[in-house]
């Protein structure tokens, strides 16, 4: 049961205990209202003074989140959660398969070397040659769909930005629209949305 939420942590009843996540924004709007019943993608991360928990809305988010901070020098789970916070997952890997280090660059906490690092650290690791598009080796019609949905989101955010939107505003704008139209949008209803 979701127990408390703001846009960053997310607190989560089981059991009698309550474990608090760390969460990018991307995830906190996606949450269900205090009291109802979650599911959180989650991620524990162990140093000497501390575990950290990470709870992301799907196992693609909890998988690119796993992805940065293993194969990128430099990023770890801050920059990692900031990233993700600013960018939907399809612009994020949009950005990374075309080599978009100017859009990658706006996230907060991201130079352009790092943002460089990104494109040539994981560009073979996202968009690949697998079915969906995405970091799944494996697509089944599950993923096929996502990835499809997660394209018309990249084409939307893409849309905006050439009609004079910054990248980030863009991408929230189309974030709200998909999730109020639901996985089915297409990309002009996905940008008519964003405009509301």
């Amino acid at each position: 049961m979701l127990a408390a939420a703001t846009p960053l942590t997310a607190i989560v009843e089981l059991n009698g205990l309550a474990y608090e996540a760390n969460i990018p924004v991307t995830t906190a709007e996606k949450l269900p209202p205090v009291g109802s019943v979650v599911k959180l993608h989650t991620v524990v991360i162990y140093r000497e003074d501390a575990q950290t928990l990470y709870g992301f809305a799907s196992t693609a988010d909890r998988d690119f989140f796993k992805l940065m901070i293993e194969h990128v020098t430099g990023v770890g789970p801050k920059m990692a959660l900031s990233i993700m916070s600013k960018l939907s997952l399809a612009s994020l890997e949009a950005a990374i398969s075309q080599g978009d280090v100017a859009l990658l660059a706006k996230c907060p906490g991201i130079g352009k070397k790092t943002a460089e690092r990104l494109v040539v650290e994981l560009r073979s690791k996202v968009g690949g040659s697998s079915a969906s598009g995405g970091i799944s080796p494996v697509a089944g019609p599950a993923t096929a769909t996502s990835a499809a949905s997660g394209s018309r989101v990249a084409d939307a955010v893409k849309a905006l930005v050439a009609l004079g939107y910054r990248a980030p505003d863009a991408d929230e704008a189309v974030r709200r629209a998909a999730l109020a139209l639901g996985s089915k949008a297409t990309t002009e209803e996905l940008i008519k949305k964003a405009f509301v």
